[in-house]
């Protein structure tokens, strides 16, 4: 291992620039941050919004979906640990992802009928709008 001198103290060759100010600079946690909310798709058609998730890694099982007040929030959480033993070590990984994101829906959806269906990697919701009334033409009333 090559050694180098900065500031006065030896450290490993490498090693001088991990501790410059720029690693634990917030553009550095903002471009780690940024992956972990899974890229969505939102289509609308004459019937119903379609909202697409790629969400690769979870069951249908990780999915929590809320709809409070016309504000839909669609969570997930996946804990995974794996333990290998062997002769001459132990190693033991664990990983943990987790994401949630709302959008507020418009006062013309149906919540009672949102579908979530979770294939290959894909969170699809199928958000129908409901039947709009046909607004009925203005009368004039005569006052009697």
């Amino acid at each position: 291992m090559t050694l180098i001198k900065s500031n006065g103290n030896l450290i490993p060759f490498g090693m001088d620039n991990f501790f410059d100010d720029d690693f634990f600079d917030n553009k550095w946690l903002e471009k780690k941050l940024k992956h972990t909310l899974p890229a969505v798709n939102i289509k609308e058609n004459k019937n119903e919004f379609n909202i697409e998730f790629a969400a690769p890694g979870f069951t249908k099982k990780d999915f929590n979906i809320d709809l409070d007040d016309n504000v839909l929030t669609i969570s997930a959480e996946k804990e995974k640990e794996k333990n290998e033993e062997n002769e001459n070590f132990t190693r033991k990984e664990f990983s943990y992802n987790s994401f949630s994101r709302s959008f507020t829906l418009p006062k013309t959806v149906n919540g009672d009928k949102i579908d979530a269906k979770y294939t290959d990697g894909i969170l699809k919701l199928s958000i129908p709008k409901m039947e709009v009334t046909k607004l009925l033409p203005k009368k004039q009333i005569k006052v009697a």
